[in-house]
């Protein structure tokens, strides 16, 4: 029985970053052996122990066969016969394909080693492109890496590019999807893997909704980069860098898709994109099966978004208006993540991404102000029921004038 470090753990050690997870590999034992140690076994599927101290998963060294469509349609073959080099070949990338003994000896029979040092990301086989999966976890390491001058190997593009078309990536479950997506948008840099995905034909499978916004103009004077694919990236890229959550960086990304259904005869202007915006949005949240909280917020960011942007011209009842759509008073941060992804997208435009954003202030005070509002006295004067929330209403209204009247002065 031998025992490597694997994949993940490897890379990272020999790129100087941190190592969090720590992959493991036996190679030349049993499933008997492993039990007989006090391993414990985990998964159906192939075999996986946990160790009996520190709980780390071990995984007999195996080989794979396609068998079916999609990322589970794969056979495993695992014996103590497998060798070390069997187990690394059905890996995704060569990064990914390199191992090391208790001493730190590097096993890199796919020259993982000379790829982390051309800063390519390269498959390890023609195997590549029988796990349609690996399309997006292509781009989840370019956006990773990007930052370190990781690029996508262009025969790698190309396998990727072969199974885009293939009709693969419709066999993909909504949770195996998100799981990747969700990872990916938490990158460093999540716009290049929407860029990844759309160099490779994957994004018009996956999300023909962004796709279709690439090479849609806007109007120049709001938007210098005037194309709103380009501009959806930017936002993306606002979110990233000021740390934004998952909820804002996937309202970020959808918040624009009624631009794509604006005729041509209509370019530049978008009217009323955020209300056709909203079936769309509304079917990428239920395609990937997002988390409530993504899919809530991105409806809501896709319908407002430009309320926000002009939350200082707006009437007091327009304005009382946004904050009962946000129910600000039982859910203070959803609008506070709806005003983070305004501001991204104010700076997401070309030229404009350190501009100040007065309307975040504005909206913030704007809540405080209605949410002010006791309620207690109301009751005293003997308000009740559908009545009270009239009052209720007329007081918060009566409010967000005092706010505006005093924040215009």
């Amino acid at each position: 029985m031998q025992i490597y470090k694997v994949g993940g753990a490897v890379r990272d050690r020999l790129l100087g970053k941190p190592v969090t997870d720590i992959d493991w590999v036996v190679v030349g034992a049993t499933t008997e052996e492993m039990l007989a140690k006090g391993y414990r076994p985990v998964g159906s599927d192939f075999p996986v122990f946990l160790h009996p101290k520190s709980g780390e998963e071990y995984a007999l060294a195996r080989t794979e066969r396609k068998s079916g469509r999609g990322y589970g349609g794969f056979t495993f073959h695992a014996s103590p016969e497998v060798t070390l080099e069997e187990d690394l070949i059905r890996r995704d990338l060569t990064i990914n394909a390199m191992a090391e003994d208790d001493q730190q000896n590097l096993t890199d029979p796919y020259h993982g080693q000379r790829d982390l040092e051309a800063r390519l990301l390269r498959h390890v086989s023609p195997a590549f492109a029988e796990d349609p999966l690996r399309v997006l976890r292509v781009a989840r390491f370019a956006a990773r890496y990007a930052g370190l001058g990781f690029t996508v190997a262009p025969e790698t593009l190309e396998l990727m590019r072969q199974l885009s078309d293939s009709g693969e990536l419709e066999a993909l479950t909504a949770e195996r999807s998100w799981k990747e997506i969700s990872r990916a948008l938490m990158e460093d840099q999540p716009q290049v893997f929407i860029e990844v995905l759309r160099a490779c034909d994957a994004l018009k499978v996956l999300m023909p909704e962004v796709d279709a916004l690439f090479g849609v103009p806007q109007p120049e004077a709001h938007h210098p980069e005037i194309d709103t694919g380009v501009h959806t990236l930017s936002v993306l890229e606002q979110a990233a860098l000021h740390k934004q959550p998952l909820t804002v960086r996937w309202a970020c990304l959808l918040h624009d898709l009624g631009k794509g259904l604006t005729p041509k005869e209509d370019w530049p202007r978008h009217i009323a994109h955020e209300h056709t915006g909203l079936k769309l949005i509304k079917a990428v949240n239920e395609r990937f099966k997002a988390p409530k909280d993504c899919q809530e917020l991105a409806l809501l960011v896709g319908q407002y978004h430009t309320h926000g942007h002009r939350a200082l011209e707006l009437k007091p009842s327009t304005l009382l208006e946004l904050l009962q759509s946000f129910d600000v008073y039982r859910r203070p941060q959803r609008f506070e993540e709806f005003i983070a992804a305004c501001e991204m997208d104010a700076r997401g435009r070309k030229g404009l991404e350190q501009r100040s954003y007065p309307q975040a202030d504005y909206l913030r005070g704007a809540a405080i102000a209605a949410r002010g509002v006791a309620v207690q006295p109301l009751l005293e004067k003997g308000f009740k029921g559908p009545e009270l929330g009239e009052a209720i209403k007329r007081e918060r209204l009566k409010a967000l004038k005092a706010y505006k009247e005093a924040a215009s002065a």
